[in-house]
């Protein structure tokens, strides 16, 4: 599998978020059954990473500081961030604030996602267990 499992779920948040957040084929998901199904898939794919995440990644629990977030809660959150950044670049001008702010955004979650990634591995920082 190219890229492995964790570039797979990344493709498929996205898209839930494509669909969620700004349309997929022109239309915005409003109906409430649809976005509950979009939710909980959402919530599947996070287990899976945290699964993913807790039985290939070792953790370092003495000594090491305890993170808010799981990784699949951070890839989720990236996910979206990437969707909307994205979906502002295909819509707005240029020169538009809005643009400029979204993938800003998308920047600073990247870089605490790089961060988070690195302190785990080297055991200054674990993931909660939920």
């Amino acid at each position: 599998m190219v890229g492995g499992p964790l570039l797979w779920f990344a493709r498929d948040l996205a898209v839930l978020h494509e669909k969620r957040v700004v349309g997929r084929g022109g239309r915005v998901e409003t109906d409430a059954v649809v976005l509950r199904e979009i939710d909980c898939r959402r919530s599947e794919l996070v287990l899976a990473i945290d699964d993913w995440v807790l039985r290939g990644v070792p953790q370092h629990r003495l000594g090491a500081t305890l993170h808010t977030e799981t990784i699949g809660a951070v890839i989720d959150r990236l996910a979206e961030s990437s969707v909307r950044a994205h979906h502002a670049l295909m819509t707005l001008d240029a020169n538009d604030e809005l643009l400029h702010s979204a993938w800003h955004h998308l920047a600073e979650l990247a870089d605490a996602y790089d961060d988070l990634v690195r302190d785990v591995l080297a055991g200054r920082r674990r993931l909660p267990e939920w």
